[in-house]
Order: C-alpha cells, then sequence, then structure tokens
C-alpha cells in the first residue's frame, strides 16, 4: 500500500510542475469544475483519496504525515460539501483572477505536498 502512496505522490508533483510551467491549466481547470455540478466529483476523489491515505499510513515510513494528508484530503473533500455550491464556485472564480505568479507559487505548494508524500512514503 506503501507503493500506491508513492505513486499519488510521484502524480501530485508531477501536476504541480505541469501548473508551475503552465497556469493557464489551473484556470482552465478552474473553469473546466465550475460548470454545473462537477465539483461534487472532485469532493468525491478527496474522499477516496483520504481513505487510501489512511489506510495506507501506517506501511509508510513516515506514518503521521500521511495521516495527516488523509485527514487533511478528508477535511477539503467535507467542506466542498458542506460551503455549498455556489459558495465554492465563488471560491473559484476568486482563484481563477489571481495573477500568473500567483497561480506559479501555487503550484510550487503542490509540488513540495507531492515531494512531502513521495518522501513520507
Amino acid at each position: 500500500m506503501d507503493k500506491v502512496i508513492l505513486v499519488l505522490g510521484v502524480g501530485i508533483l508531477l501536476v504541480g510542475i505541469a501548473y508551475l510551467l503552465k497556469p493557464d491549466m489551473v484556470r482552465w481547470l478552474l473553469r473546466f469544475f465550475k460548470q454545473g455540478k462537477r465539483i461534487y466529483f472532485v469532493g468525491l476523489i478527496r474522499f477516496a483519496l483520504a481513505i487510501v491515505f489512511l489506510l495506507a499510513a501506517r506501511e509508510c515510513d513516515i506514518t503521521w504525515a500521511v495521516a495527516a494528508f488523509g485527514i487533511l484530503f478528508l477535511i477539503s473533500g467535507l467542506l466542498i460539501f458542506m460551503l455549498g455550491l455556489e459558495k465554492v464556485k465563488s471560491i473559484l472564480e476568486w482563484w481563477e483572477g489571481k495573477s500568473a505568479l500567483t497561480l506559479r507559487l501555487l503550484a510550487l505548494v503542490t509540488v513540495a505536498v507531492g515531494a512531502a508524500i513521495i518522501f513520507s512514503a
């Protein structure tokens, strides 16, 4: 199961690098998930990631870090459903209006999270 966490960490790292190189991809994704009720799919994915991270945590080298990411995924998934569609869409619009530099800084955070997950696996 720790190999699954390693693969997810590599995936998150690669997504962060893609966002770093092409911040307009982030804007495209934000616009895509604002349409209809697509954002709820993201909430479900976050729930699935939370389950995987929490189940795999004890097999990983740094158990508490993997469990912490699992809890963060769980909270973020819950927030999507608790805040409601209109509030989440307004948050996505707020991020969509940010500069390319800000989106690149966010991408660096994503790269750091991916690297931390890889290190913890």
